[in-house]
């Protein structure tokens, strides 16, 4: 896989002040980038349009799910095979995605996580939000068959045959985009790792989570590994279309 192959996307929601920045820091590694604003209400379109990015404006805020699955649609409409997920507010790494696409690549990784808890990350939570997000990865590692340690980073790599099972399927409920698709994907055989990241305190806007919807977002986990996600990626055979 080559890097012209693989689109950054950027779901923004009110990022006006974050946007342009890290636009301008993907463009720098000669990577295409589509920011999708999800309904914002300030000039995140305008930013990102300034900074080099295509920008897809959503009408209403469809939340995170929502913003990604139509920049999945995009992107395998216009012919990538690799989508890398970076968010808008400054927290994720932009030059630490060519080394995600290269480990995706290497270890044949239909979904790669870039993890917080493996590397020096800057990251830092409360108790209350960290211990929902470790028995979270350790109940998807379970279903997924492999060991993972931050199933709620939004720091990933999708490679096809992924890529167009997430463009046709991916939930759009609250924190779907996350947990949910990594258990469900793991469940039908695709091939699920971890790359160590650095993360960063956000740098604008307002985060989508808090302490009271972490408790939620558990509870709601225990039910997809009960009753299973109502998303489900059908895995193809490796020699057979994708």
């Amino acid at each position: 896989m080559t890097t012209s192959s693989t689109l950054v996307i950027i779901p923004a929601f009110n990022e006006e002040s974050t946007v342009g920045r890290v636009v301008t820091e993907v463009l720098s590694h000669a990577l295409p980038v589509l920011v999708v604003d999800d309904g914002s209400a300030d000039s995140t379109s305008q930013q990102a349009r300034a900074a080099g990015a295509t920008v897809v404006r959503l009408p209403v805020n469809l939340g995170v799910g929502g913003a990604l699955r139509c920049g999945f649609r995009w992107a395998v409409e216009n012919g990538y095979t690799c989508v890398v997920q970076c968010d808008a507010d400054g927290q994720h790494s932009p030059e630490l995605i060519p080394a995600l696409i290269r480990f995706a690549e290497d270890n044949q990784f239909d979904l790669t996580i870039g993890t917080r808890f493996l590397g020096g990350s800057e990251f830092t939570s409360s108790p209350i939000r960290r211990i929902p997000m470790r028995v979270m990865a350790r109940l998807a590692s379970r279903a997924a068959g492999t060991t993972l340690t931050d199933t709620s980073s939004g720091f990933r790599a999708i490679r096809e045959p992924l890529l167009s099972e997430f463009a046709r399927r991916f939930p759009v409920h609250y924190l779907g985009d996350t947990f949910d698709v990594t258990v469900e994907a793991g469940r039908q055989g695709f091939h699920i790792g971890e790359m160590p990241t650095k993360m960063h305190e956000r740098a604008g806007g307002v985060p989508s989570s808090n302490a009271f919807w972490s408790i939620i977002y558990l509870l709601r986990s225990f039910a997809v590994l009960l009753v299973g996600s109502q998303d489900k990626f059908n895995r193809p055979s490796r020699n057979g279309p994708t």
